[in-house]
């Protein structure tokens, strides 16, 4: 740990590193709470004092949580971040999977990022406002979400339940108060939905939806956290059957010659 990364002269040190008044002084907390912390004295430390530690040493969200484990025997509670997009090597493992259509979402079922297939099977996210990529928004509020889907309440059921229990796991109940809001008065079905307080997981399952260009389409889903992101689920959905496979890879051949 470079000192003159924190803002202190290296200079000579007797050990690397930086010196325990260097950290309490990063971390706003006095010299001599800190030097007990390290040598197990004074009880166990507060989430804000850990929070401040982390925040000074400017620790990874994985050191972060190794920390709280070491200190507290157990996690961090969730801290929702607002997602800022995926790294070009998230992007470019999406891409390779060309006949599967794959999107990464937020916590808050905001869609970051897609390949080319989503684009044509599912939803062409490009097109749309960024505020408007949103899955919640597009089920309950776009007439041409809502008619290729072959079972539009049951998937609204699914989605209103799983996007309810990945908020509340990723300690987003804040963020989404407004989309809920919005959507309880624009959707009868969405607040109907709402207030049966349904759970539900979103691990795997099958996807029916009747694409304008190749007919009926039957999708397997699998859902992955991506690692170290908390905040970012990403749903690969596989052909079913040998056929639908087929039909996905003429349609981006088709597109790929319309240069879409």
């Amino acid at each position: 740990m470079d000192p003159a990364t924190f803002g202190f002269a290296a200079g000579r040190r007797r050990t690397p590193g930086l010196r325990r008044e260097e950290v309490a002084l990063r971390a706003n907390i006095s010299p001599t709470w800190y030097t007990w912390l390290e040598q197990g004295r004074g009880g166990a430390p507060s989430t804000d004092v850990l929070n401040r530690i982390a925040a000074g040493l400017m620790l990874t969200e994985a050191e972060r949580e190794h920390m709280f484990v070491l200190a507290l025997g157990h996690p961090p509670e969730p801290r929702y971040r607002d997602s800022e997009g995926i790294s070009p090597r998230l992007q470019r493992v999406i891409d390779a999977m060309p006949a599967s259509p794959t999107i990464i979402k937020t916590a808050t079922w905001d869609v970051v990022a897609w390949n080319r297939a989503a684009a044509a099977v599912l939803t062409d996210y490009a097109q749309l406002p960024r505020e408007q990529r949103n899955i919640l928004r597009l089920i309950f509020s776009h007439p041409r979400v809502r008619t290729v889907q072959e079972d539009w309440m049951k998937v609204a059921r699914f989605v209103v339940g799983a996007f309810r229990a990945d908020a509340m796991r990723a300690g987003a109940g804040a963020e989404i108060a407004d989309l809920v809001e919005e959507l309880s008065r624009t959707s009868p079905e969405f607040a109907m939905l709402w207030r049966e307080n349904d759970i539900a997981a979103h691990g795997e399952g099958v996807k029916r939806i009747h694409h304008p260009e190749i007919g009926l389409l039957e999708l397997e889903f699998s859902t992955f956290s991506v690692e170290g992101r908390p905040d970012l689920g990403m749903i690969v959905y596989n052909p079913a059957t040998s056929e639908a496979a087929e039909r996905i890879a003429s349609l981006m051949a088709l597109r790929e010659q319309q240069g879409v």
